[in-house]
């Protein structure tokens, strides 16, 4: 039988050393482990998706609404920076609304100094920056969240990906959670570059639809989209996501 000091003892070599009990020290093969628990964090979280269409930007994400006593209504993946600029996330949302709040606050600033509206890579620079901190400061820990972050500049609709170590990448379609692996393959294979938000809306709830499979629930959908006439950032509401999944299902 053994014996509860054994049954306690981790089981990495990395963690037997202690290398993933500070953000700022190297394990000897050159990882930080403490950010790739928050990576980790990023992957068993909700489903969310991003999408740049001929006509704007789209989010689209699972709220995973497991209680029957909860109000989906209360749980929010949908975020606007500016008027202009929306995200959605996966991970840890309370970590979410604080890095949330930092970009509403820059884009507002911007507005202020500048009478302009702020360019969408501002925003994910100064977002980043405040992650990559974390990652080399003692007494911190790293965000446990990635977010999506898409807009309407003057050079068109832009999206990009933000990871919880600071890095970002500029994306015409992506997905972040649970289900990245099976949806990126989707959308490698369905999205084109003339997809309407419309469109983009169809092909992203076939795949969460695809991907959770018996679970799915339209009171687990969340969307939000951007276009590049009015660049103002629209909910888009129950009755058409409604009516969006019940398309879908015929189809599949």
């Amino acid at each position: 039988m053994a014996r509860k000091e054994d049954e306690a003892m981790p089981s990495s070599p990395h963690q037997m050393m202690g290398y993933d009990r500070a953000i700022t020290m190297f394990s000897p093969d050159g990882r930080l482990l403490q950010v790739e628990y928050a990576k980790k964090t990023v992957r068993q979280g909700n489903t969310a998706i991003g999408m740049v269409c001929k006509d704007g930007i789209l989010f689209v994400a699972d709220k995973r609404v497991m209680d029957k006593l909860l109000i989906p209504e209360s749980i929010e993946k949908m975020f606007q920076i500016d008027e202009h600029i929306g995200a959605t996330a996966s991970g840890i949302l309370s970590d979410a609304r604080v890095l949330i709040e930092r970009a509403q606050l820059r884009a507002q600033q911007h507005r202020v100094t500048f009478d302009s509206a702020v360019d969408v890579i501002t925003v994910v620079k100064d977002v980043c920056a405040l992650k990559q901190i974390c990652t080399q400061s003692g007494g911190l820990r790293p965000f446990g969240v990635s977010l999506l972050i898409g807009g309407i500049d003057a050079e068109g609709p832009k999206l990009f990906e933000t990871d919880p170590i600071g890095m970002f990448f500029q994306y015409k379609a992506t997905a972040i959670g649970e289900g990245e692996p099976e949806i990126e393959a989707i959308l490698e294979k369905e999205y084109r570059d003339d997809l309407t938000i419309e469109d983009g809306l169809r092909l992203a709830v076939s795949a969460l639809t695809q991907v959770l499979d018996k679970n799915f629930n339209v009171e687990r959908l969340d969307a939000a989209y951007i276009t590049t006439t009015d660049k103002k950032f629209v909910v888009v509401k129950r009755d058409k996501l409604e009516r969006v999944a019940k398309e879908t299902r015929k189809k599949i």
